[in-house]
């Protein structure tokens, strides 16, 4: 089995900034891409921002000079540094991670979701 746990989140004033931290345990050969997603209220889950094991990390359009996703191979984690957070970024973010398990079955996993709300 493998398993994400998230941490971080919570309450920010506009402007202020956040950490989130995603890891993943259990059964893992191989983490593929890692990162994060939010839905926020009466909107769709969207990408945030997302990284390989080796690769260029992607963000969202409207992250992009405010959020920065870091990886840690070693731990199988990932980081989301949340900067000039805005109401706008209010929402449930969830971890998602691509993942290739010591069966060598591949398939997404997703966290159980942690809220950050942007107000002041």
């Amino acid at each position: 089995q493998v398993q994400l746990v998230e941490s971080g989140g919570g309450l920010v004033q506009p402007g202020g900034s956040l950490r989130l931290s995603c890891a993943a345990s259990g059964s893992i050969f191989r983490v593929n891409f890692m990162g994060w997603y939010r839905q926020g209220p009466g909107k769709q889950r969207e990408l945030v921002a997302r990284i390989p094991s080796g690769g260029t990390t992607n963000y969202a359009d409207s992250v992009k000079g405010r959020f920065t996703l870091s990886r840690d191979n070693a731990k199988n984690t990932v980081y989301l540094q949340m900067n000039s957070l805005k109401p706008e970024d209010t929402a449930v973010y969830y971890c998602n991670a691509h993942i290739t398990d010591t069966a060598r079955f591949a398939r997404d996993y997703w966290g159980q979701g942690t809220q950050v709300t942007v107000s002041s």
